[in-house]
């Protein structure tokens, strides 16, 4: 267990949260909207890129007909429509919580990263807004955000996780 107080523990606290309910608000307005969610159209239109000095229009991503095959994959397309909602509600839910917070940390910059790769939004820079999720979320995992007013503060204080050592990867 960590035995951060003060300002700095609301703090870590503070950014857990509210990077947890990026997560899980992003998840809920795609569960929760009128029209079933589809990655088809971000995948086919939204992953030609943006670069510095790329003529408008131009296909500047070179890995744009990897995402265009899979939207045109109606299995993957299938499965990718329910991992993204899905997958950011529990992220969302799991860094609110502090539970299982390294491993949600982890899966919060995978998906974020992904996302960055597949927009290759890069007119503006390098840091663009799924960047910097991403690397808050994998910083709250580095610095065992959960163990600071989370669930995996009493997580870590049972036998079962003391006895397993991989179980310590996963929360904090």
């Amino acid at each position: 267990m960590t035995n951060l107080t003060g300002s700095r523990a609301w703090g870590i606290l503070a950014l857990r949260l509210i990077t947890g309910w990026a997560f899980l608000f992003a998840g809920l307005q795609k569960v929760l909207a009128a029209e079933p969610f589809s990655a088809y159209g971000f995948l086919v239109f939204g992953t030609g890129g943006t670069a510095e000095g790329a003529v408008e229009g131009a296909i500047v991503n070179p890995t744009q007909a990897f995402w265009v095959g899979l939207a045109n994959s109606p299995q993957l397309l299938e499965a990718i429509n329910f991992i993204v909602p899905f997958g950011q509600i529990a992220i969302g839910v799991a860094l609110i919580l502090g539970l299982a917070t390294r491993f949600a940390a982890l899966m919060g910059f995978v998906m974020m990263a992904a996302f960055t790769i597949a927009a290759w939004d890069f007119a503006h820079g390098f840091v663009n807004l799924t960047a910097l999720l991403g690397i808050v979320a994998l910083i709250l995992g580095v610095i065992r955000a959960g163990e600071i007013y989370g669930l995996d503060a009493i997580l870590d204080e049972q036998p079962i996780v003391k006895q397993t050592p991989v179980l310590h990867h996963v929360l904090g």
